[in-house]
C-alpha cells in the first residue's frame, strides 16, 4: 500500500485487505472448532448416558461425565457466538479442553489421570476469563457471522 498525504495513519479494510482476511480466517478456524467441540459434547453426552453405564456405576463419576458435556456444549455455543474475538475465543477453547478433558479422563481412570485434577479449576478459570473476554472485549460494529 503506497502512502501520500491523503492516506490515513492505521490502515482500514478498504486499504488493506488482508486485515479482513486475517480476522476472516481467525473467526472460521473459531466458528469450525466450536461447531467440532458441539458435536463431540453431544457424542460423548450420549455416549455417557448409554454406553458409560455398563463399565461404570459410580453415580458422581457418571455426574461428572454429564457435567463436562453439558459444560462443553454450552461453551461450544459460546465459541460460535464469540468467533470474533479470538480473545475469548482461545479462552474457550482452552478451558473446554481442560475442563472438561480432564472430567472425562478422571471417570474413565482416577488413578491412571490423578495427576488431571488440578486441570479442571484451571480450565474453569479459562471459561470464566472467556466470559468476561466476551463480555469487555472490542466487539466489531455490524458483526459478521465467518464466510465458509
Amino acid at each position: 500500500m503506497a502512502t501520500d498525504e491523503t492516506s490515513p495513519l492505521l490502515p482500514t479494510p478498504e486499504l488493506d485487505s488482508s486485515i479482513d482476511n486475517d480476522n476472516t480466517m481467525s473467526s472460521t478456524l473459531l466458528w469450525k472448532t466450536g461447531a467440532v467441540f458441539g458435536a463431540t459434547a453431544v457424542g460423548l453426552g450420549a455416549f455417557g448416558a448409554h454406553g458409560l453405564k455398563k463399565s461404570i456405576s459410580d453415580p458422581h463419576k457418571l455426574a461428572n461425565w454429564s457435567t463436562a458435556a453439558q459444560y462443553q456444549l454450552v461453551h461450544s455455543v459460546a465459541l460460535l457466538v464469540a468467533s470474533n474475538n479470538p480473545v475469548a475465543g482461545a479462552l474457550f477453547t482452552a478451558g473446554m479442553t481442560m475442563f472438561s478433558g480432564s472430567l472425562y479422563a478422571l471417570t474413565l481412570d482416577t488413578e491412571r489421570f490423578r495427576f488431571m485434577g488440578p486441570v479442571t479449576p484451571l480450565g474453569g478459570l479459562c471459561l470464566i476469563a472467556g466470559w468476561l473476554a466476551l463480555a469487555f472485549g472490542k466487539r466489531g460494529a455490524g458483526t459478521r457471522w465467518p464466510r465458509f
